[in-house]
C-alpha cells in the first residue's frame, strides 16, 4: 500500500507556520485533555490539534475496518495493536482530509468547531499506557565516554558490547509526558573518602539524550522474531529524557546494573511520530565491528538522520543550548534492539517503550549528558546568567527537541521540557 501522506507537495488548509514540526507530512499520533475535560486521541498539524475520536463519529474513517470507539479511547494501544496496515490507511485517510484541495471538511465549518482545537486550548496527556519499558545503551561514544571515567581508558568498552545492545528493565509506572514537573530523588550514595553510605536527595542529577520508539504486539512467549521483520512491530518514535543520579547509580549499580538511580523519573514528548513518516530520513548507521552475529545483522539503511538538541534554563533566566547530537550516530539499530530482545523469547506488547540509551556524538558539544558534557564535573557549562552548571540544579528546565529535515520536508517531534523540583516533602 502506497505512503501517500509522504507527499513533500502537499499543503493544508490548516496554516503551518514555517518550521514547524508537524506539517501535513508528518501526522503523528498522540492523546489530549480538551477544555469540556473530554479525552481523545488526537493528530496534529501546524499549532492545531485534531480531535480524531469526532472524526470518527462524524464518520470520516468510513471505508477503514476500524472498531467503534477506536479513537474514542485514552490510550493508543489498541490503534498500533492493528498493525501497520492500519497505521497507513490512517494516516493516508488523514493526509487527503487536511489536503488543501479537499472541501469535505474544510468547507464544513460547523464539523470544524468540533474536531479542531488549537494547541493552547489543550493537555497532553501519556500516548500509550506503557506495559514495559527496557533502556538499551547503544551510543558507541557514550559508552566508550562512561568507560574511560569509571573504568580503565585502556578498556572503556566492556568484552560484550560490540557483539549485544546491551540493556536493562526500567520502570514504567514513573513515565510522564513532557510539561510534568521531576523532584530531586533520595537515595543512597558513598561520599568521597567514606566507607559507609548515607541516605539523603541526590546531588548529581542529570538529564539523558535519548529517543523511544513504541511497539505494536511482537510475539507470544517463547517466539524470537527476524532480524529482516523488526521494523514492521515499530509503532514510532518519541524523544526521551532518563533522567539519572549519577551519584546513586555509582554506589548501587555494582553488580546488577541501574536501579533507583535511573527508575524516579523519565520524561518523553507527547506526539508519537511514526515510522511511515520518518522514511524519507532513512540513512546508514556506523560501520560495525566486528561483524555482530548472524541474527543481528543487516544491510541497508537502518537508522534515521534525526537532529538533536538539548537546552536548559535556570529559573528566570534564558535557556542555554548546551549539546547538539544525532540518532544516527546510535552504533545498534532498533531493529537489532528489538531482534535481540526477543531472542531469547521475552514477549513484547502494545505500547511497549524501548529507549534508545543516551546519543552522544563524536565531538564535545555532541555529548548527550551532564556526566560527559562537564565532564564528571571537571568542566562545568557556563549558563546565560554567568552561573555555572556541573548536574542540574533546582528549578531548572532541561528540554530535548528533534528534527529531521531534507531539501523538501522538515518532520520534528515538538520538545520534551520538564522542570527538576527539590524533593518532595511530607507534609
Amino acid at each position: 500500500m502506497p505512503n501517500l501522506a509522504n507527499d513533500p507537495s502537499r499543503k493544508s488548509w490548516i496554516e503551518v507556520p514555517e518550521n514547524s514540526d508537524f506539517p501535513i507530512q508528518n501526522i503523528p499520533f498522540g492523546v489530549f485533555l480538551t477544555k469540556e475535560d473530554v479525552i481523545t486521541i488526537g493528530t496534529r498539524i501546524g499549532d492545531c490539534a485534531i480531535d480524531m475520536g469526532a472524526l470518527q463519529q462524524l464518520g470520516y474513517f468510513e471505508g477503514i475496518d476500524l472498531t467503534d470507539d477506536m479513537f474514542m479511547q485514552d490510550t493508543l494501544n489498541d490503534f498500533i495493536s492493528d498493525g501497520k496496515k492500519t497505521w497507513r490507511l490512517v494516516r493516508n485517510k488523514l493526509s487527503e482530509l487536511f489536503d488543501i484541495e479537499n472541501p469535505l471538511l474544510r468547507d464544513n465549518k460547523e464539523h470544524r468547531e468540533i474536531i479542531i482545537f488549537k494547541m493552547k486550548d489543550i493537555e497532553m496527556q501519556l500516548p500509550v499506557l506503557i506495559g514495559d519499558y527496557t533502556d538499551f545503551y547503544s551510543s558507541k561514544e557514550h559508552a566508550t565516554n562512561v568507560g574511560k571515567m569509571f573504568r580503565d581508558p585502556e578498556n572503556a568498552l566492556l568484552p560484550n558490547w560490540l557483539h549485544i545492545p546491551v540493556g536493562y528493565h526500567g520502570r514504567s509506572s514513573t513515565i510522564v509526558p513532557s510539561g510534568i514537573p521531576v523532584h530531586r530523588p533520595m537515595g543512597q550514595t558513598l561520599p568521597n573518602g567514606e566507607t559507609s553510605p548515607v541516605f539523603g536527595p541526590s546531588r548529581l542529577v542529570d538529564f539523558e539524550l535519548e529517543t523511544a520508539f513504541i511497539t505494536t504486539d511482537v510475539n507470544v512467549m517463547g517466539e524470537n522474531i527476524l532480524i529482516n521483520e523488526a521494523e514492521d512491530y515499530i509503532f514510532g518514535m518519541v524523544l526521551l529524557n532518563d533522567w539519572s543520579a549519577r551519584d546513586i547509580q555509582k554506589w548501587e549499580y555494582v553488580p546488577l546494573g541501574p536501579f533507583l538511580a535511573k527508575n524516579f523519573a523519565s520524561s518523553i514528548s507527547p506526539w508519537i511520530i511514526t515510522m511511515d513518516a520518518l522514511e524519507p530520513f532513512r540513512t546508514k548507521g556506523p560501520k560495525q565491528e566486528p561483524t555482530p552475529l548472524p541474527y543481528l545483522q543487516q544491510k541497508g539503511k537502518h537508522t534515521y538522520d534525526i537532529n538533536l538538541e538539548v537546552y536548559l534554563k535556570p529559573e528566570n533566566i534564558e535557556e542555554s543550548l548546551i549539546s547538539k547530537s544525532n540518532f544516527k550516530y546510535m552504533y545498534w539499530s532498533m531493529s537489532q534492539q528489538l531482534t535481540h530482545h526477543t531472542s531469547n523469547g521475552c514477549r513484547v506488547n502494545s505500547g511497549d517503550m524501548m529507549g534508545s540509551g543516551t546519543i552522544s556524538g563524536p565531538t564535545e558539544d555532541s555529548f548527550g549528558s551532564m556526566l560527559e558534557l562537564t565532564w564528571g564535573g571537571k568542566n562545568p557549562i557556563k549558563m546565560k546568567d554567568g552561573t555555572e552548571r556541573k548536574f542540574i540544579n533546582d528549578n531548572d528546565t532541561v528540554t530535548i527537541k528533534g528534527y529531521c529535515q531534507n531539501s523538501s520536508t522538515r518532520i520534528g517531534f515538538g520538545e520534551v521540557s520538564n522542570k527538576l523540583l527539590p524533593p518532595f516533602v511530607r507534609k
